[in-house]
C-alpha cells in the first residue's frame, strides 16, 4: 500500500513498517511530501523517522493502538459493513444530547454507551453530540488534548467501535454529531511541530503558539484539518461536527479557514446526499459565523449560545460571579433578550471583558435552529470548582422551569447527560496525565484557579485521582426513583411537544413574544398559538395571559384556567405549556 507524509523540514525520512525499514522518497509533484510503498494491511503497525531520529507515529494515523506515543496502525475503512440503511437527519427540529463517552457508563466504552441509547430514543432527543474521541494519555479525560485527529481513542474502542456506535445509533433514528477539536493538541503526545509548522508565533491562544492557518505552510496544515473533518464525515458517517472554541482559530487570510470548511462539508453533503452540518463554539457573538457564504458570512450550520445559558442560569440561581454578572442586574430582562434577539451582548457593555462586546443578529437572515440553546453543559458543568450540576442545588420545580425554557425556546436545544432525570452525580474536571510533570501541573493549576474565588485545596477535586473520574459516571440506577422519574417524565413531555406543536420549531426569532417580572420572577412568552408561563419566585404567582380559553398542553403542578381577568395561577416554582388559539 502506498505511505505518505508531509515533512518539509527532513532532509530524509524513512519509513518503519512492521519492523522493516525503508527509505521514502520525495514526492515530485508535491512540495514537502515524502511517499512509497510497502506490504500492508488492515492492523499493521507503522511510524515515520525523520532524519535518522526516534520513529514516530504518522499525523494522519487512522489508529493508535498503544496511545499517542506508540506506532501507527493502518485502518482498511472498507471492510466494515454497515446495517443501518440511513438517510440522514438535519439540524432543523433537532434536539441534541451532548454525552461524554467516558463516563456516560460505569464502562466507559463506545460499546457500553451504545447500549444505552435506547434511553436516548425514549426520552424523544435527534441527535447524540460525543465530546472528543481523538486519543489523548492514560485513560479517562475530557478529551479536549487529543494528538491524532485522524483516530479514535482506543480505550473507547478504536475506530470499529466507533462505527458500531453511529451504526446503532442511525438504526435507532438518531443522528451522531461529533466534537472535534482544531484550536491545540496535546501538548503530551503532540510530535505535529517536528514534522513540519503546524503551529505558528505569529498567534497566541491560551494554550500556547496557534495552529498554523495563515503563516508559511499554513496550506497544509489547513489541508490537514479539513481532511481529518471531512473523514469523519465520509468514514464514520458522522452526521455533524462541532468545533470547539473557533474564537481561537486565528486566521488573518482573505478566505477564513472556517468559509473553507464549511464549503467543504456541504460539498461532501451534496455528495453523498444527505444533511451534513457544522455547530461552532464561539464567544464573540458575531453573526458572520452562521451567516450563509452568499451573505458573505463563514456559512456554518450553528453555534451554542452561551449567552442564553449565562442569563438563564442566573435567573435560576441569583449567581453573579465573573461573566454571570452583566446578566445578573436584571435576569428575567436578560432571559427575554435573548428569546428574541438570539444574543445578549450585542454591541453592548460588558463588564466582564470591559469592554462592547457583540453585534445584533440580522433576524431576517438567521433562522431560530441556528442557535443552540441549553441550562447545562460539560463546559458550565464541569469548569466549576466542584463540578456540581443544577440539580444540586435547585428544587425539582425550577429544573423543570429550566427545562421547559430550553425546550421551548426558539433554538435548537442540547441537553447534557443525565440532566434529563436530575443526575445526583456530578461531573468534574479530571485527567490521565502519564507525565509526572504535566499532572503536577494540572494539578496545582486547578486548585490556584479556585483559591483565587475563596476554595479550599482541599474541597477541589484532584483531576488526576481515579476518583474524580468515578464520580463523575452516571448512576443508572437513578432514573427509575420517584423525585428523578417525573423530572424524566417532564422532560419526555416537553421532547413531544416539540414534535406535536409545529410552533415550537418556527425558526422565525422575531416571532417570539416575551412578557415577564423582574419583582414577582415569572416570565412568559408566546410562539404561533403556544404559551409558556415560568414562576421562577416561591410564592403562588399571577400571570396575564389574555381573556379567552387555554387548553394546558403541561404543567408542572396543577393549574386552573384564568379567570375573566385572564390571569392564569401558576404555583411557585413550577411551570406550565398551554396553547390559546
Amino acid at each position: 500500500m502506498q505511505f505518505e507524509v508531509w515533512a518539509p523540514q527532513a532532509d530524509r525520512v524513512t519509513l518503519h513498517c512492521d519492523g522493516a525499514e525503508q527509505p521514502l522518497g520525495r514526492d515530485p509533484e508535491r512540495a514537502g511530501w515524502w511517499s512509497g510503498e510497502a506490504a500492508a494491511g488492515d492492523g499493521t503497525r507503522y511510524g515515520f523517522a525523520l532524519d535518522g531520529g526516534p520513529v514516530l507515529p504518522d499525523p494522519r494515523s487512522r489508529r493508535q493502538p498503544d496511545g499517542p506515543d506508540g506506532l501507527s496502525a493502518v485502518v482498511e475503512h472498507g471492510t466494515y459493513t454497515w446495517r443501518a440503511d440511513w438517510a440522514g437527519r438535519g439540524l432543523p427540529g433537532a434536539v441534541l444530547y451532548e454525552l461524554h463517552v467516558g463516563t456516560y457508563t460505569g464502562e466507559g466504552t463506545l460499546d457500553a454507551a451504545a447500549g444505552r441509547l435506547e434511553h436516548l430514543v425514549e426520552l424523544g432527543v435527534t441527535h447524540v453530540e460525543l465530546m472528543p474521541l481523538c486519543p489523548f494519555p492514560g485513560t479517562h479525560g475530557w478529551g479536549y488534548e487529543g494528538v491524532s485527529l485522524w483516530a479514535v481513542h482506543e480505550p473507547y474502542g478504536g475506530p470499529e467501535a466507533l462505527k458500531r456506535f453511529v451504526d446503532r445509533a442511525h438504526e435507532l433514528g438518531l443522528g451522531v454529531v461529533l466534537d472535534v477539536v482544531h484550536n491545540h493538541l496535546g501538548p503530551s503526545g503532540n510530535h505535529l511541530p517536528l514534522f513540519g509548522p503546524y503551529f505558528t508565533d505569529t498567534h497566541h491562544t491560551p494554550w500556547g503558539s496557534a495552529v498554523n492557518l495563515d503563516a508559511p505552510g499554513s496550506d497544509e496544515v489547513r489541508a490537514f484539518l479539513l481532511g481529518s473533518a471531512l473523514a469523519w464525515l465520509r468514514e464514520y458517517r458522522i452526521d455533524g461536527l462541532r468545533l470547539d472554541a473557533v474564537h481561537a482559530l486565528w486566521d488573518t487570510r482573505a478566505r477564513h479557514f472556517l468559509e473553507e470548511l464549511s464549503a467543504g462539508v456541504d460539498a461532501l453533503s451534496d455528495e453523498v446526499g444527505r444533511p451534513l452540518f457544522l455547530v461552532a463554539e464561539s464567544d464573540l457573538n458575531d453573526p458572520r459565523f452562521i451567516t450563509a457564504r452568499a451573505d458573505h458570512g463563514l456559512g456554518l450550520h450553528a453555534q451554542w449560545n452561551d449567552d442564553f445559558h449565562h442569563a438563564l442560569h442566573t435567573a435560576l440561581t441569583g449567581e453573579a460571579q465573573g461573566y454571570y454578572a452583566d446578566f445578573a442586574r436584571a435576569p428575567l430582562a436578560a432571559v427575554a433578550k435573548t428569546l428574541t434577539g438570539g444574543y445578549f451582548h450585542d454591541g453592548t457593555h460588558s463588564s466582564f471583558r470591559g469592554r462592547a462586546h457583540g453585534r445584533p443578529l440580522d433576524r431576517a437572515r438567521v433562522a431560530g435552529h441556528r442557535l443552540l440553546g441549553y441550562s447545562q453543559t460539560h463546559d458550565q458543568i464541569g469548569n466549576r470548582a466542584q463540578g456540581d450540576r443544577l440539580a444540586a442545588t435547585l428544587s425539582p420545580g425550577l429544573l423543570a422551569c429550566a427545562a421547559t425554557l430550553t425546550l421551548t425556546a426558539p433554538f435548537t436545544p442540547m441537553l447534557f447527560m443525565g440532566e434529563e432525570w436530575a443526575a445526583g452525580t456530578p461531573w468534574q474536571f479530571f485527567t490521565d496525565h502519564t507525565d509526572p510533570e504535566l499532572a503536577e501541573a494540572v494539578r496545582r493549576g486547578r486548585r490556584r484557579e479556585f483559591a483565587a474565588h475563596g476554595w479550599a485545596e482541599e474541597d477541589v477535586p484532584d483531576p488526576q485521582d481515579p476518583a474524580t473520574r468515578d464520580r463523575s459516571c452516571l448512576d443508572w440506577s437513578e432514573p427509575g426513583r420517584d423525585a428523578h422519574a417525573r423530572v424524566l417524565a417532564w422532560y419526555r413531555r416537553l421532547i413531544a411537544l416539540r414534535r406535536e406543536q409545529p410552533d415550537l420549531t418556527d425558526p422565525d426569532l422575531a416571532d417570539t413574544k416575551v412578557a415577564f417580572d423582574e419583582d414577582a420572577r415569572w416570565l412568559a412568552f408566546r410562539r404561533g398559538d403556544v404559551r409558556v408561563a415560568v414562576n421562577l419566585g416561591k410564592q403562588e404567582t399571577a400571570i396575564p395571559l389574555g381573556t379567552g380559553r387555554v387548553e394546558v398542553l403541561a404543567a408542572w403542578d396543577p393549574v386552573e384556567q384564568p379567570g375573566p381577568d385572564g390571569l392564569l395561577h401558576v404555583p411557585g416554582e413550577s411551570c406550565v405549556v398551554l396553547v390559546q388559539p
